[in-house]
């Protein structure tokens, strides 16, 4: 198959007339396929069932510290899950703060307790004229819907191979003390499945913020969701932090949403002991405690040696065969064609897919027309304004594998006549 950009206008015409009968062909199949978010998979959900079934009811009596979960406790008190996440995060207990299963839950309480009560003795940020958070892109969209709800401005950051631009994020906040936040996913970003490499991760750990009050939100979604024992290695954050006495400025995030039950699972944030400490204080005044019976269920579970490293293992065996289908498909179809790129993660939930420049939405649109949903063109950006409009989040996981298949001849198919049709119209004006 030829460069699209090396044909003739004649022979991009027939080549598109040729894709639209393919085209049409689709339509009648009146298909009805998702891959606009990165759920897991019935298959997946199945792994933790045993979770619900094999019960050992003694266990939500009596914990270690001879606590009953059945009934109202500690906002904070059950060791149990502190040192589930404590082996995740290779952190003292000390450091972590237990929830239900939502981290996204957490992130945004923190940033309404910011809003409301100001951090560590800091003004309020509703008080403030404006604030700002740095947002490296491609990113995640639930991030970027946090701060339009607080009426918060994004700056796009660029983002690299190994990681967001950090020279830039660190001449961004040294100046400006409206500078409050950045969110990052430093292991397999959503959705570019790129890695933070260890010499970002120091030098945002260094980083010497105006704001005293500047925190990074470090949202560890994929910490250990690798492919294979061949896992990708992400600099522990917080010893760096220390030694640059930036402790208070790092906030990470993590849930077994995509281990066990994303809408049954549990989260945590570890921080330093003030952060903690300040957290609490007004979560308290919100919630007694938080569902003790869930998160010693998750104990129990993965309280194995090995456990949870054997079930993440079983995710990948499903999970992996797709990702394989997206790349070898994009690999055959799109390759020759030198009509796009994309990202080849080795774990996490995504895929970063770039189009030619303008064509995103309209892909998106070709695709919906013959029943395959994507996510949301822009989504990837603040404002969900893709300055390119080119990124598109392919989220393989959910579909079965002969679903994925079809899926993916749509997308393909569309990526080929959105492309023939840009390029008809700015090399010859046509169409």
């Amino acid at each position: 198959m030829s460069l699209y950009k090396n044909l003739t206008k004649e022979e991009l015409k027939k080549e598109h007339n040729l894709l639209m009968k393919k085209y049409e062909e689709f339509r009648l199949l009146n298909l009805n396929l998702n891959m606009a978010r990165g759920k897991p998979s019935l298959k997946q959900l199945d792994l933790s069932l045993k979770m619900l079934t094999e019960i050992d009811i003694e266990k939500f009596k009596k914990t270690k510290e001879k606590l009953d979960t059945r009934n109202y406790g500690g906002l904070n008190d059950l060791i149990e899950p502190k040192q589930f996440f404590s082996k995740i995060l290779d952190l003292p207990t000390e450091m972590i703060f237990v929830g239900d299963n939502s981290s996204l839950n957490l992130m945004s309480s923190y940033v309404n307790m910011a809003m409301q009560f100001g951090i560590l003795n800091q003004t309020p940020w509703n008080k403030l004229e404006k604030i700002k958070f740095l947002c490296p892109s491609p990113g995640y969209d639930r991030h970027f819907a946090i701060c339009d709800l607080y009426d918060i401005e994004m700056i796009i950051i660029n983002t690299k191979e190994d990681g967001p631009d950090v020279e830039q994020i660190k001449e961004l906040v040294e100046k400006d003390e409206l500078i409050k936040g950045i969110w990052c996913v430093p292991k397999y970003s959503n959705p570019t499945g790129i890695t933070y490499s260890e010499d970002v991760v120091k030098k945002i750990a260094a980083l010497k913020p105006k704001a005293k009050d500047f925190r990074v939100f470090w949202d560890n979604a994929y910490i250990i969701h690798g492919f294979s024992d061949e896992d990708e290695k992400l600099l522990n954050i917080f010893p760096e932090a220390e030694k640059n006495d930036n402790l208070d400025m790092i906030l990470e995030f993590c849930s077994t949403s995509k281990i066990t039950f994303p809408g049954s699972g549990i989260s945590a944030i570890a921080a330093s002991k003030n952060n903690i400490d300040n957290f609490v204080k007004i979560l308290s005044r919100q919630i007694i405690c938080f569902d003790r019976i869930n998160q010693i269920r998750h104990c129990e579970f993965f309280s194995k040696e090995n456990s949870l490293k054997e079930h993440m293992k079983k995710h990948a065996k499903i999970i992996k065969p797709k990702f394989d289908l997206v790349l070898e498909k994009f690999e055959e179809e799109l390759k020759p064609l030198n009509i796009a790129s994309w990202s080849k993660p080795k774990g996490g939930y995504f895929i970063s897919f770039n189009s030619l420049n303008g064509c995103a939405k309209k892909i998106y649109d070709v695709c919906k027309n013959l029943g395959v949903i994507l996510t949301s063109p822009g989504a990837t950006f603040p404002k969900q304004k893709d300055p390119k409009d080119c990124n598109i989040r392919i989220a393989p996981t959910y579909p079965e594998i002969e679903e994925l298949k079809t899926a993916l001849d749509v997308f393909c198919l569309a990526v080929k006549i959105v492309s023939i049709e840009k390029i008809l119209q700015t090399s010859y004006n046509d169409i």
